[in-house]
């Protein structure tokens, strides 16, 4: 009797496990942003941090808090493109981009990590207004509202915007071309800093 409830108990077991599902199914690949500009290895990029310029993870509206790559429908719906799932935040991954386009572009000190030992007085910091697909045009937009701090005097604002048209609204031509449209906005960014 004690060997049949056992077995009867070990199949239920083993039924269960068949039905249950620890996670959602992974995507088939990550997004993420690759650099156009990128500095060789083995250069060094030495100065004073007091001229160095930090590079801050810009904030963001809800929509682009994801990882997700949103849709704006139209004026008021949002959606998300089906399958395009980005490695990490999109403002981690822009400012990672930034940092990288400005020291390779500019030859500039570029911290772009948090560190609350280097304060540099130069920063750049603002908000991803919109880094996603326009469903009305068909087209990829990124937009960075830029603030820069210079030597702790002197504020300067711009606003920086690239759009990809004819984009089809799925993963792979989505993130190919919010990479080209990210790429532009920071070498914008980068000939502005200077």
């Amino acid at each position: 009797m004690t060997m049949t409830r056992i077995a009867l108990a070990s199949a239920s077991v083993l039924l269960l496990a068949g039905c249950i599902s620890f996670g959602a199914k992974p995507p088939e690949s990550l997004l993420s942003l690759t650099p156009a500009s990128t500095v060789s290895a083995g250069t060094a990029i030495n100065g004073d941090v007091a001229n160095a310029i930090q590079i801050v993870e810009p904030s963001a509206p809800a929509k682009l808090s994801v990882n997700r790559v949103p849709v704006q429908i139209d004026d008021t719906q949002v959606a998300y493109v089906e399958d395009a799932v980005w490695v990490d935040k999109p403002t981690r991954l822009f400012r990672k981009l930034l940092g990288e386009t400005i020291r390779a572009k500019t030859g500039r000190l570029v911290i772009d990590y948090d560190d609350p030992a280097l304060t540099p007085k130069n920063q750049l910091r603002g908000t991803l207004i919109d880094f996603g697909y326009d469903a009305r045009s068909s087209s990829v937009v990124v937009t960075f509202d830029a603030v820069r701090d210079v030597n702790g005097t002197q504020v300067m604002t711009r606003r920086f915007s690239a759009t990809v048209p004819g984009v089809t609204p799925e993963a792979t031509p989505v993130g190919f071309a919010l990479n080209q449209a990210a790429n532009d906005v920071a070498g914008q960014v980068a000939d502005w800093v200077g």
